[in-house]
């Protein structure tokens, strides 16, 4: 098992790449706390799946953008489980409107869960990690979108290329302490996120179209990537973003 006697949180895991990502990460023997917002029945879903196939795992319900829950997040998971080695900054959000009528709040709300909660997260987790002086991992879920532009999605878009030079600093900064810092950017993966898009068939056709691969992703490859760089293969990679979009980064505009 990759993550034997490993602590790790997962952001955002009652559906989706969360999910895949806690429940695989489970499997490789870590010790999972899921993290959630809103109605917990679909994390109580996944915490029982995981405990029926022997993982071990709690939830806890935390806004990654307030400060205080936060921190209650990281001594959840020291409190159950004894230290925090890993945590995977997955929790997100997107609304598309057109850029010159996108609504204030809702730029408020993206930059609030999808920078701004990897910022406090990241910086709880790293306080703990260094007080246990053992190393650890951060790993955030961005996107193709931290360098591919999105017409219609613009706060999503400048929230995950914010990601991805908070990711570059801190991955810097966090080094001496052993601490890696990367960012994985999927593509298109088959989640409820993109329910839009797969909905409509001409939308999913062109989709398509723009990846080499031609397929959808699967959270599950997303999870196996999150785990490789959780784990101690992973020790000499920080500082990077690892995309996983069948190739879409680099066709996407050229059909």
């Amino acid at each position: 098992m990759k993550l034997q006697n490993k602590v790790a949180i997962v952001t955002g895991a009652a559906t989706g790449i969360g999910k895949a990502i806690a429940t695989i990460m489970a499997a490789e023997g870590a010790s999972v706390v899921i993290d959630y917002v809103g109605d917990p029945a679909f994390a109580n879903a996944a915490v029982q799946a995981i405990q029926s196939a022997g993982g071990k795992v709690t939830s806890v319900a935390a806004d990654v953008s307030n400060p205080g829950q936060v921190n209650q997040l990281i001594q959840k998971a020291i409190d159950s489980f004894g230290k925090l080695d890993i945590l995977v900054n997955n929790a997100g959000l997107e609304y598309k409107h057109p850029f010159h009528e996108f609504p204030f709040e809702l730029w408020q709300k993206v930059i609030a869960v999808d920078l701004t909660g990897p910022f406090l997260c990241a910086q709880a987790a790293a306080k703990a990690m260094i007080r246990q002086a053992t190393g650890g991992r951060i790993i955030n879920i961005s996107s193709i979108h931290e360098d591919l532009p999105m017409p219609t999605n613009a706060p999503y878009c400048a929230a995950k290329g914010g990601l991805r030079m908070l990711m570059r600093t801190i991955a810097v900064e966090l080094a001496p302490h052993k601490i890696t810092v990367n960012n994985i950017a999927p593509g298109a993966i088959f989640t409820p996120i993109d329910a839009d898009i797969e909905a409509d068939a001409k939308l999913e056709a062109a989709l398509m179209a723009e990846i080499p691969l031609g397929r959808w992703g699967k959270p599950e490859e997303v999870a196996a990537l999150a785990v490789f760089l959780a784990s101690d293969d992973a020790a000499y990679c920080t500082g990077s973003t690892f995309f996983i979009d069948g190739g879409m980064i680099r066709q996407a505009g050229s059909l």
